[in-house]
């Protein structure tokens, strides 16, 4: 998932908990499914800031090499400009982008 390219909002937005969780019936389960991307998006967008600022880790404890690198602070800023993890997973959930599945309403045929 291209977590740059969504259309989620960057704040809050109110949401019709009706329509919201209408394709489980359960207002419980939808937030539970939603939570569980949010925390899958979460770990993704970590990883990946991780790996970029990598580049600029200094293995030296010199006090010469402590100084505002530009481009860190570029990269930093862009992550925090992202929308929420929770914001992207629930704009997902109401395009029916995730799927989901609960074995214990599963029928047997």
């Amino acid at each position: 998932m291209d977590y740059r390219k969504t259309n989620a909002p960057s704040s809050t937005v109110t949401r019709d908990l009706v329509e919201l969780c209408a394709e489980t019936g359960n207002i419980y389960e939808t937030v539970s499914i939603i939570g569980k991307r949010a925390n899958q998006i979460s770990t993704e967008v970590k990883n990946d800031l991780f790996k970029k600022l990598q580049e600029f880790a200094s293995y030296n404890d010199s006090l010469e090499e402590t100084f505002e690198n530009r481009e860190q602070i570029e990269i930093s800023r862009y992550y925090e400009k992202l929308p929420k993890p929770t914001l992207i997973a629930a704009q997902e959930y109401i395009e029916g982008k995730i799927y989901c599945r609960n074995p214990s309403k599963a029928t047997v045929i």
